[in-house]
Parts: structure tokens; C-alpha cells; sequence
């Protein structure tokens, strides 16, 4: 029985990865490197005439980034697999690149063996991540909704512990009195803490920051 040949294309701006990548690829019996580009803007020519299985895609290239080119590449390749191959494991890159629609994240510094898994993998219809990935999104699913608000609306101590008072049902005298400080002082920390969240009440703040409907 002939084993299913898993055909593959690399966006990566430097010659040397984008190389070693190709020769990586090419290396396995089962897989075969049938396109190399070096930005963005030849990936998005290219890659819909191919309709590769699988693309390798770095985040940091010339021009447009990877992740844009995910999206722009999704409606004109439904069939094709997308994997992000890059040096970021910031979260931000990281969620970003799955809501896009990356269906693996796996990081450059990954052991050889383990992206070629990965490939075959992703193929097969798995999510493969390099392990710290894996584990940023475990993390953010265990994030407790304020945790997640703090970090996105960066809400400062004191506004969060104003939070925490407000959502007690405090008015602003008895917040001020509890925290030693005036009264005109709660009412800019309020004023700061709805810029931040957009909101408009006492309620919406409370309901936003502690994630209730």
C-alpha cells in the first residue's frame, strides 16, 4: 500500500531556514516541499495555485505579516492546513495567529523530529503546538474573567480593589472612607476605571470586569 504523500509549502523570509526547512521536508518519504516563498505577497500568488496540505508559515516577514497572509489565504485554500513556524511565543501573537485561523503553532527552536510530526499531524486533522504554546492556552482557559480584563484593559491595584468594593454594593463615601482617601480621589478612579472599560455605570463595570451577564 503507497503511503499518502503529504504535500508542503514554506513562507519564510531567510534563505537559510527557508532552505533547511525545504530539505527537511524533502528528506521524509512521505512529504514533499513543492513551494518556497520569501514574503507574503508571492505566498498569496502562489499558494492558491498549489493547494498545498500543508503551509509552514513564519509571523515576521518584509511586508505584510504571516498572520495577515493566513487570512487573506483561508477563503482561497478551505482545504489547506496552516501552521505557524516562527520565533514568537508571546501571547498576543499567539491567539492572534488562531483566531485567524492557524490550526498548529509550532515555535523554530522545536527539535526537527518534532516538526516533521507535527506536519503529519496537522495533516491527519491535529492542533499541534510546541509544549510552551500548549501551555500558554491551558493558562488562559484557567484565568479567572478579572485576571483576563486586568490584563487587556490594564486595570492598576487600586482600580481593581474599587472593583471589588463597588461590586459589594459600597457608595462612593463609604469606598473612600474604607480606602483613606477622598472622596474626589474615588470618583477619578472611577472615571478612569469606565474609560478604560468602556462602559458607562457602576453595574456594566462590575458585570464586564468579573464576567457576569
Amino acid at each position: 500500500m503507497t503511503e499518502t504523500q503529504i504535500t508542503v509549502c514554506i513562507v519564510e523570509d531567510r534563505i537559510d531556514i527557508r532552505e533547511s526547512l525545504c530539505a527537511l521536508v524533502d528528506s521524509q518519504a512521505n512529504l514533499s516541499c513543492i513551494g518556497t516563498y520569501e514574503n507574503a505577497e508571492d505566498a498569496l500568488l502562489g499558494i492558491p495555485e498549489l493547494q498545498p496540505n500543508v503551509v509552514l508559515m513564519d509571523i515576521d516577514l518584509p511586508k505584510m505579516n504571516g498572520i495577515e497572509c493566513i487570512k487573506l489565504l483561508k477563503p482561497k485554500c478551505p482545504r489547506v492546513q496552516f501552521m505557524i513556524c516562527t520565533v514568537y511565543d508571546e501571547d498576543e501573537k499567539v491567539f492572534e495567529a488562531l483566531r485567524t485561523g492557524a490550526n498548529g503553532y509550532i515555535l523554530k527552536r522545536s527539535p526537527p523530529a518534532r516538526l516533521l510530526e507535527a506536519i503529519v499531524e496537522l495533516y491527519h486533522g491535529g492542533s499541534p503546538m510546541s509544549s510552551d504554546i500548549a501551555r500558554k492556552i491551558v493558562l488562559s482557559f484557567q484565568q479567572k474573567p478579572e485576571e483576563k480584563i486586568q490584563e487587556e484593559y490594564h486595570i492598576t491595584p487600586r482600580e481593581q480593589e474599587i472593583l471589588t468594593l463597588l461590586s459589594k454594593g459600597l457608595s462612593y463615601q463609604e469606598l473612600a472612607d474604607k480606602l483613606f482617601i477622598s472622596s474626589k480621589t474615588v470618583r477619578k478612579h472611577i472615571f478612569n476605571i469606565y474609560e478604560k472599560l468602556h462602559v458607562n455605570s457602576r453595574m456594566e463595570a462590575v458585570n464586564k470586569y468579573f464576567g457576569r451577564d
